[in-house]
Parts: C-alpha cells; structure tokens; sequence
C-alpha cells in the first residue's frame, strides 16, 4: 500500500517532469535559443532557476521514497 501511494505518484511526477523538459528542449532547438538560457531561467524573482526546481523534485521523490 505505501509503495502505491509514493512510488507510483513520485514516477509519474517524473515521467511527467522529463516530459516537460524534453518540451523545453525541442523548444529551444526550434527556437535557437541556448538550453542554459532557459534552465537559468525563474518566472518570477523570488523563484528558484529551473535547474534547482528540478533538483528539488527529484529530491523529494528520493526522500520521500527512502523513509
């Protein structure tokens, strides 16, 4: 039961993240933008750059996992 309720939502929420960023990534080639660009990109001042984001994410699916 508790692999149900962590494991399978942490994998889709990555599944989902790496969608994302390959988005971001086709985006960018399409674009001719530089991926750094948007990987230090914030939407707003007081948000973390892309790259932090997506190490917290992955962060809390290995956290919550291991407890």
């Amino acid at each position: 039961m508790f692999y149900d309720i962590t494991v399978v939502q942490f994998s889709k929420m990555l599944q989902n993240l790496s969608a994302i960023l390959n988005k971001g990534a086709s985006f960018a080639e399409t674009k001719k933008v530089d991926v750094a660009v948007l990987l230090n990109a914030r939407l707003a001042p007081d948000q973390f750059h892309l790259i932090r984001q997506v190490q917290i994410a992955c962060d809390t699916a290995k956290l919550g996992v291991a407890r």
